[in-house]
């Protein structure tokens, strides 16, 4: 299980916005708002919670459950040690193919 509260501070241990999240996790930008706004623990189709916590983990994210070994006790993240910041699937600009030869000789 993950509450709303971890799934804030874990992306801000690994400094990404929602949108990285939902791209990290292979999920919706308005599934991941959803389960930060909701009370508690994070609900959703056990398929989105699968995604979302192996995402995390692969980022080097663990999840503190109450009852774990925690200093001071309670939920939590912690960031693993040694870990880089996680890889999101980056867009790159192409220039587009000049469809005319003038316009291939305004390309040069």
């Amino acid at each position: 299980m993950i509450t709303a509260n971890q799934l804030r501070a874990a992306r801000a241990l690994l400094n990404i916005d929602q949108r990285q999240m939902a791209e990290l996790a292979g999920l919706s930008v308005p599934t991941i708002q959803r389960m930060e706004a909701s009370d508690g623990v994070v609900r959703g189709n056990v398929d989105s919670l699968m995604k979302l916590v192996a995402a995390l983990d692969g980022a080097g994210i663990e999840l503190i459950n109450p009852g774990g070994a925690s200093t001071s006790g309670g939920r939590g993240v912690r960031l693993r040690e040694h870990v880089t910041k996680p890889k999101t699937s980056v867009k790159t600009k192409t220039k587009p193919k000049p469809s005319s030869p003038r316009a291939l000789e305004r390309a040069r």
